[in-house]
């Protein structure tokens, strides 16, 4: 009897990992981890919020609406800009492997200037 070949258990390892990702696979809805149920609840909050901003838009003041726009398209401004750090960050060279993170070490070096 020969002796059993390490190669033959990684061999069924692997397929059994690959059957368990296949079953986990066909588990999830075509919209992603959403069920049907959650999909339409969202939706249903995204339209509350619009309502409400639909009446408040005719109580506030004009002047009061603009500052509320205004603060809006800096949180989205602020949004935008982690969303683009986090792009550059997974895109950098290296995949942010090292003691450095994640895209570190691609843009120009910081020096410490001590104020005296």
């Amino acid at each position: 009897m020969a002796p059993p070949d390490p190669m033959d258990d990684l061999r069924e390892q692997l397929r059994a990992t690959q059957e368990a990702a296949a079953r986990i696979a066909a588990q999830v809805p075509t919209q992603g981890w959403a069920s049907a149920q959650q999909r339409d609840a969202t939706a249903a909050d995204v339209q509350a919020l619009a309502a409400v901003l639909h009446a408040l838009r005719d109580v506030v003041p004009e002047d009061l609406w603009q500052q509320i726009r205004e603060v809006l398209r800096r949180l989205l401004l602020l949004l935008r800009a982690i969303l683009d750090l986090v792009v550059d960050r997974l895109s950098a060279p290296g995949g942010g492997a090292g003691p450095e993170g994640p895209g570190r070490g691609a843009g120009p070096r910081v020096q410490d200037i001590p104020i005296a």
